[in-house]
């Protein structure tokens, strides 16, 4: 199993050197252990380029079924550790930014206090990343909307709600409530969902047309562009809750909603840190703002 292990840290870290440092081994016997675990497995599973150490063809098939391996240790480790209290273990979240800043920090601390030994891997991503991320095993749930991804498992644990940012001298910034079919003349700058998007849902659902001139994957790149005045974007309610952007938030006629839930697979295979981190997410939901 170890020897997984530092396949997974080699492909993460794209380095036999680096992933030598992370795990305290040397150089020579992380290279000795990929070698002969391609000899166990008889074909080559890593290669080296100018760009770092990348799978082969053959590697990438098989690397899904290694993840997997991974975490059904995990797991078995962490079954084991339950019987006496949850004392370790890793919980490995994909998240879209706006959740990953907002809520997840004092989510993270509070939980370390009763189970101070829990690690987080915390990964952000698009819709689409999250759910490849699923699929693939390098997560163990994400959170995201609910209104996308099929045949997976979902827990609503609060609505969102979208707003549309303006630069402050924007006419509409001096409206109330802005209407859908008003923001049809500006450029609009829309967060990369990979695969689905709730601004242009609402647009197409209201019969309007948003002028996309750039699709752009980070909140505050957004609302920079929106502050220089290069277009106007439709963000979540949370990152209006801490920026010092020379913009204006306005909610959305008709209004624009994001129901973010944790999205899995089957929550009995998880690994027991991560089971008890989405009761607690569930227990606490009320106080997601």
């Amino acid at each position: 199993m170890n020897r997984l292990l530092v396949l997974e840290t080699i492909i993460q870290l794209k380095s036999f050197t680096k992933a030598a440092e992370t795990l305290g081994y040397t150089q020579s016997s992380v290279s000795q252990m990929m070698a002969a675990l391609e000899k166990e497995f008889g074909i080559q599973i890593l290669k080296r380029s100018r760009n770092g150490v990348s799978l082969t063809p053959e590697g990438e098939e098989l690397y899904p079924y290694i993840v997997q391996a991974l975490r059904q240790y995990q797991a078995l480790e962490e079954r084991a550790a339950s019987l006496k209290g949850l004392d370790k273990g890793t919980v490995r979240i994909g998240a879209i930014t706006s959740v990953s800043c907002y809520w997840l920090p004092p989510l993270f601390k509070a939980f370390q206090e009763k189970y101070p030994n829990i690690e987080f891997v915390l990964q952000q991503g698009d819709f689409g990343m999250i759910l490849d991320w699923l699929k693939r095993g390098e997560i163990d749930f994400g959170l995201m909307t609910s209104e996308y991804g099929d045949g997976f498992n979902k827990v609503v644990l609060h609505e969102t709600e979208m707003k549309v940012f303006l630069p402050s001298h924007h006419p509409l910034a001096e409206l109330d409530e802005v209407p859908i079919e008003k923001l049809q003349d500006d450029p609009f700058i829309l967060v990369e969902g990979g695969g689905y998007s709730e601004p242009l849902a609402a647009f197409e659902k209201a019969g309007a047309h948003a002028d996309v001139r750039y699709r752009i994957q980070d909140d505050y790149t957004i609302m920079a562009m929106v502050e220089a005045d290069l277009g106007i974007g439709i963000l979540s309610e949370l990152v209006d809750s801490r920026t010092d952007f020379d913009v204006v938030a306005k909610s959305v006629v008709p209004a624009v909603k994001r129901p973010v839930a944790v999205v899995y697979r089957e929550k009995e295979t998880l690994p027991i840190a991560s089971q008890y981190f989405i009761d607690f997410l569930v227990k606490h939901q009320k106080e997601l703002q």
